[in-house]
């Protein structure tokens, strides 16, 4: 795992080249969004064709590095999902107990991807504050949305994320390939590997370096 100290220098830089720090984030009003109408999703997969589960698939989860523990489906997606939100505390902005949801079992959706949810194939980050259908312009800054695009690289393809989506949702993230796919067990080998070894993985990483950012561009 990372050097606290250099993570904390990459987030604080961040956020003042950002123009906010953590108490302005928080003291802040949710994004502006036209709410959808719900409806009830009544398939037995959900929109990125995982089945949909209940408890006794579903484990809680710590995300490293937080205080805060998260619902998923156990095995390989979770550890993807928690990998993608401990990058997201350890170089946009910490992370606390309430502002992660995982899975669910209320079938209500705004729109198809929320479905993810149900299977615990799902992520939301701060969705008070990344809501469905947010207005253009209100969502992550600039930089943000750099350290994301370095997210969804670092996971090549396996991660799909909500501000690709129409309506937009930039707090969510999925497992973006079937169940069996041989690239989500891939990945989630290598985090496994990144995690025993020092200085390696979430924590460690600069999405700012040249060439780190030249392969994200293509998820910007």
């Amino acid at each position: 795992m990372s050097d606290t100290a250099h993570t904390l220098t990459r987030r604080q830089t961040l956020g003042i080249a950002a123009g906010v720090t953590t108490g302005a984030f928080l003291a802040g009003s949710p994004s502006a969004a036209a709410v959808p109408d719900q409806r009830a999703w009544r398939g037995g997969r959900t929109q990125n064709h995982w089945p949909v589960v209940g408890r006794g698939h579903i484990d809680t989860f710590r995300i490293e590095g937080t205080g805060v523990d998260v619902p998923l489906l156990k095995g390989d997606v979770a550890t993807v999902l928690t990998y993608v939100a401990r990058r997201f505390a350890y170089e946009i902005d910490m992370l606390r107990p309430g502002d992660v949801e995982g899975h669910t079992a209320h079938r209500a959706v705004g729109t198809g991807f929320e479905s993810n949810h149900l299977s615990g194939t799902a992520i939301s980050i701060r969705p008070l504050f990344y809501p469905l259908g947010a207005q253009k312009g209100t969502g992550l800054s600039a930089l943000e949305k750099v350290v994301v695009a370095d997210i969804l690289a670092d996971c090549q393809g396996v991660i799909g994320w909500g501000g690709h989506t129409n309506p937009v949702k930039e707090s969510h993230f999925q497992i973006n390939v079937r169940p069996g796919d041989s690239r989500l067990a891939r990945l989630a080998r290598r985090i496994r590997g990144e995690d025993e070894a020092p200085g390696s993985g979430a924590g460690s990483i600069d999405p700012f370096l040249p060439d780190r950012r030249r392969k994200a561009a293509a998820y910007l």
